[in-house]
């Protein structure tokens, strides 16, 4: 299964949300990554050496801790969203 496209969506729903995402070499320690407060703002750490699915299953957490009721996204981002929310 080809995460790439989710993974765009999920990333473009962050930045509707005014969240920003960034990928950076984490230690492995931290896991892969996940949302965090910066300065007020909110933001998404990613492990740059994380897979796709990884990278997908971070993303889809962390946005899973917010509202995302506003933001158009497809059903499978939903549903990816709300199986790593729970």
């Amino acid at each position: 299964m080809n995460l790439a496209p989710v993974l765009e969506e999920l990333e473009g729903a962050a930045e509707k949300l005014a969240i920003k995402v960034r990928y950076e070499v984490l230690a492995s320690t931290v896991g892969h990554g996940g949302l965090c407060k910066i300065n007020g703002e909110l933001r998404v750490i990613i492990d740059k050496r994380a897979s796709t699915a990884e990278r997908v299953a971070t993303l889809a957490k962390s946005l899973g801790q917010l509202d995302t009721s506003e933001v158009f996204l497809s059903p499978r981002a939903r549903d990816t969203i709300a199986r790593y929310a729970a």
